[in-house]
């Protein structure tokens, strides 16, 4: 793994796949939503706004059959 940043709270590694690690100084890794706020802060990586889904055409009524 490559050091990318260290700071008085955590460490930021790259990992040969292109992904973050981020170990705190208690020699934890931290997780979940936590890592994603520290990688959105250092400005290492972007969240996309969701692509409207194309709605499905309205299926047309059927008729009971009399």
């Amino acid at each position: 793994m490559e050091k990318v940043k260290t700071s008085a709270e955590y460490t930021i590694f790259k990992k040969r796949s292109g992904r973050y690690a981020i170990l705190s100084n208690q020699k934890k890794y931290i997780l979940g939503e936590e890592k994603i706020k520290i990688l959105l802060k250092e400005k290492l990586i972007t969240i996309e706004a969701p692509k409207p889904k194309a709605e499905a055409a309205p299926a047309a009524e059927e008729k009971p059959a009399a």
